[in-house]
């Protein structure tokens, strides 16, 4: 899976894999994620990462199996303090996990079903850049729109 790099233009190569112990001790040291990470262990906590350097933890998300309502929740979802706003030097990190969260959903047999609870001021970000519909509180994204975003951030991957 790629990432683009702002400035050159050029893709950088990345992987997703589960967050591991001494990889909450990292975050905590850099210092350049907000949320309470350790409070999370209790759930499937995903990890961005270059390919070339997997120490380098670019992106973090916190997910929820919900199997009797047939969904993946997005608990948590934070990118890189670094690599958020106009300083940032890379793009689509948060869409490659978001994806991610869609294609477990696929593997899992819960059609792409992927739901959160945004922060007011994300709900339009959501629902414009990632596709989401508003059910009540929640958004979430389903079938084609799950593909959508599979297809738009993890090209390389198959369901």
């Amino acid at each position: 899976m790629r990432i683009a790099h702002i400035v050159s233009g050029e893709w950088v190569e990345v992987i997703i894999s589960r967050m591991r112990a001494k990889d909450l001790r990292e975050i905590q040291k850099i210092g350049e994620f907000v949320f309470d990470w350790e409070a999370e262990r209790t759930r499937e906590v995903y990890k961005l990462t270059m390919r070339e350097d997997e120490s380098q933890i670019l992106g973090l998300l916190s997910v929820e199996d919900f199997r009797e309502e047939f969904r993946i929740h997005l608990n948590l979802l934070e990118v890189r303090s670094s690599q958020v706003g106009k300083a940032k030097t890379l793009d689509n990190i948060a869409g490659c996990l978001i994806a991610y969260a869609c294609k477990l959903a696929f593997k899992r047999g819960y059609g792409g079903f992927v739901s959160l609870l945004p922060k007011t001021n994300l709900i339009s970000l959501y629902q414009k850049k990632y596709g989401f519909s508003q059910y009540g509180r929640h958004l979430a994204v389903e079938y084609e729109s799950s593909k959508q975003l599979i297809d738009k951030f993890l090209a390389d991957e198959q369901i």
